[in-house]
């Protein structure tokens, strides 16, 4: 009684009481707006919350605490993405031993075996990880490509071949790790990364339906050495991966967090900005020290990667992002959103759900992803749901019925992928995709019907699997896209349900 004795002395001393009404005016006393009060007791989503006086119990206060880890979580889960997914990207490189010099190559294609992000089946894939811990390290790159350097948080570098400095030519590129001072040798495109893990990318593109000459210029032009070997002949290392299992899809679990950790261990401090790396601290990541959150935590960041997942998977398959439909009243979202590679809004601030956007469902980041120029590079649209607006059934049939005179210079392509790994849809196909350099039927007015269902259609090639109990997304490629595309005088039409 003595405690509470006390509490009321208190609160009659400052002219307060229980419920906030004022008992007493002092001689300084002046009116308090009550926008900056804390009423005693306020309900909220996450329960009532108590105060004495503006002060939480104890009970609020873990309340708040439980909220802000759980929120922080959920934060940590959808800005680390690009970071998570390059530690899968850097695991799958190990796994294969495309590390250290040897380049993966995918030289009769990528196909529906590799757990790989929206990857297509039109381009002669390479890629390799570069570690700058023991030094620069060059990279040669061959002619004709689309290659490029990102850091591990996704960050890009610098482009190689058509997009790079070297106009497609070939080059060599000396890339230096974030706390190199040496003197920098003359004869390289140089640049200096912001950490020491670096993904090195690309794509050659097949001629007349071949891969043979795109397969040919890489392996006999592309080396990666470390600088202290400059000058030296290095000969060609590389790993076939066409065919082949390879898991490069970051978690969606706890597991998310630890894969995040390795990156917060093993590059500067400062690697991903003050900023993130605080969200990151918050919840136990921290350089230097075990993530090793109590069961408490653990339990929280379990719910808030679920809850994360959730937002991401909302954000990319039911988006509400502006500037993300292509055609007011269709479902085909463009994945490059407000023409920035860093996501950066015009009037300033970064658009973190375009980020999301992207790096769930997509890989590589370059200035050259968001230039959208007639008949150079290629453009994307991807569709989520059909045209009712429900999300693709793998037992039902459908359509999509394409226009004739698709304005592209070089040729256009549709995959079809699982919504789970946002690889490509594993089916009985070994490429489920079709594109105008295969074998596809035309109409006799120059469409295409493209049908999409668990069997072959009886009058018609042009066909994808899918699979019952299943559903799938889609992407259009244009590869060369021409002027029509850009002001959308042509255009897709929603795919619709079809009777076989």
């Amino acid at each position: 009684m003595k405690s509470t004795g006390i509490k009321l002395s208190i609160f009659l001393l400052i002219g307060i009481s229980y419920n906030g009404a004022s008992q007493k005016k002092f001689k300084m006393t002046t009116e308090i707006p009550k926008s900056i009060q804390t009423p005693n007791s306020v309900d909220t989503r996450i329960g009532e919350l108590k105060f004495f006086d503006g002060i939480p119990t104890e009970e609020t206060a873990q309340k708040a605490y439980d909220q802000l880890d759980f929120s922080r979580g959920i934060e940590v889960f959808l800005n680390g993405i690009p970071g998570a997914s390059m530690v899968a990207l850097r695991q799958g490189n190990r796994d294969k031993g495309t590390i250290d010099g040897t380049i993966g190559l995918f030289q009769n294609l990528m196909d529906s075996k590799s757990l790989f992000l929206t990857a297509n089946t039109e381009s002669i894939y390479y890629a390799s990880w570069i570690d700058l811990k023991n030094g620069p390290i060059v990279v040669e790159s061959p002619p004709n490509v689309l290659g490029v350097v990102n850091d591990f948080w996704f960050r890009y570098v610098t482009d190689l071949g058509n997009a790079g400095p070297d106009k497609g030519k070939g080059g060599k590129y000396l890339i230096l790790p974030p706390d190199y001072k040496g003197e920098t040798p003359k004869g390289y495109f140089v640049y200096k990364s912001p950490t020491y893990g670096n993904l090195v990318l690309g794509r050659g593109f097949m001629k007349d339906g071949s891969t043979k000459a795109a397969v040919e210029a890489i392996k006999n032009s592309m080396r990666i050495y470390p600088l202290s070997e400059a000058g030296k002949t290095h000969p060609a290392k590389f790993k076939e991966l066409s065919g082949q299992e390879m898991h490069t899809i970051h978690s969606n679990d706890f597991n998310f967090y630890k894969e995040l950790d390795q990156i917060v261990q093993e590059e500067p401090v400062d690697s991903y900005g003050p900023d993130m790396m605080g969200l990151f601290n918050a919840i136990g990541i921290k350089k230097g020290k075990p993530f090793d959150p109590d069961e408490r935590m653990k339990k929280i960041l379990t719910d808030a990667v679920a809850v994360g997942n959730a937002a991401a998977r909302s954000i990319d398959f039911r988006s509400r992002l502006e500037g993300s439909i292509i055609y007011p009243g269709l479902h085909w979202n463009t994945p490059f959103i407000g023409g920035s590679y860093e996501w950066m809004i015009k009037d300033g601030g970064r658009n973190f759900d375009a980020r999301t956007f992207f790096f769930y469902a997509a890989t590589v980041n370059t200035p050259a992803m968001a230039v959208a120029m007639a008949g150079i590079g290629s453009q994307y649209a991807s569709s989520n749901l059909d045209s009712a607006g429900e999300p693709f059934d793998g037992s039902k049939n459908y359509k999509l019925h394409i226009a004739s005179n698709v304005p592209v210079k070089d040729f256009w392509s549709i995959v079809l992928y699982d919504p789970q790994t946002r690889s490509m849809l594993q089916t009985d196909q070994q490429f489920p995709s079709l594109s105008s350099q295969t074998n596809i039927t035309k109409n006799t007015d120059g469409t295409v019907d493209i049908y999409f269902g668990p069997s072959k259609p009886k009058n018609s090639n042009n066909w994808i699997q899918t699979i019952p109990g299943k559903s799938w997304f889609t992407i259009f490629r244009l590869y060369g896209p021409l002027q029509p595309w850009f002001d959308k005088t042509w255009k897709l039409e929603d795919i619709k349900l079809a009777e076989q």
